[in-house]
């Protein structure tokens, strides 16, 4: 029998923006813009490479950095452009239109055009949230005892670490910015969409994207 996605996932739930894992730590995911370091000069490369430096040094909690490429379809695009050039009334902008599209078909030519899309995960475990509530405890000592089931953080055990997670995405989002560089919190449904395409690299790569049912994004 085929094992579905979900079953090679250590995810358990996601809630609030929050990953929550089948151990019980929660990871909160951001998504981090690019900089064209080459174009800067010398001088803002320099401080570009010391203030994330700092940041790393500031660090007293691990981060997982991630770089995801990805192919461009752009047939989607040029169809848009050909439908763009049969509606233009205006001869000239028509020709300009459709030696545009010349352009673009010439360019991609024989070529894998990718985009890179990159993330910050930052995560909060049951070892950090061990004061903050009996269940979560003796969720801990069960593991340490060969009992651990898979926990579902519930209540005021949640808040608590969806706080002091918030609390940590914001200081890292805080410490790029230092770098030039914009770090976004993913929502609930962005991460289902991350991880859908993830696992459906065509589909993804052709603008197809999951449907996702309302009550998973409560």
């Amino acid at each position: 029998m085929d094992k579905s996605t979900q079953e090679f996932l250590k995810i358990k739930e996601i809630k609030e923006g929050v990953l929550i894992l089948d151990n019980g730590d929660v990871r909160g995911v951001l998504s981090v813009s690019s900089v064209n370091f080459a174009l800067k000069s010398a001088e803002t490369q320099q401080a570009i490479i010391y203030a994330f430096q700092s940041f790393l040094n500031s660090l007293d909690f691990f981060c997982q950095i991630i770089v995801q490429s990805r192919k461009i379809n752009v047939t989607p695009y040029l169809e848009s452009v050909k439908n763009l050039e049969e509606n233009q009334t205006n001869e000239l902008l028509r020709t300009q239109i459709a030696s545009y599209g010349e352009f673009i078909k010439e360019l991609v030519k024989g070529e894998n055009v990718t985009t890179k899309n990159f993330y910050v995960i930052v995560p909060y475990t049951l070892i950090e949230i061990i004061g903050m509530g009996t269940t979560l405890k003796q969720s801990i000592f069960s593991g340490i005892f060969g009992k651990s089931k898979a926990q579902s953080i519930k209540g005021e055990d949640f808040e608590k670490c969806k706080n002091q997670l918030w609390q940590r995405m914001e200081f890292v989002a805080s410490g790029l910015r230092r770098c030039d560089l914009e770090a976004i919190p993913l929502a609930t449904e962005e991460l289902i969409e991350l991880f859908w395409k993830i696992h459906h690299p065509s589909e993804a790569e052709n603008g197809y994207s999951p449907q996702i049912a309302p009550e998973l994004l409560k």
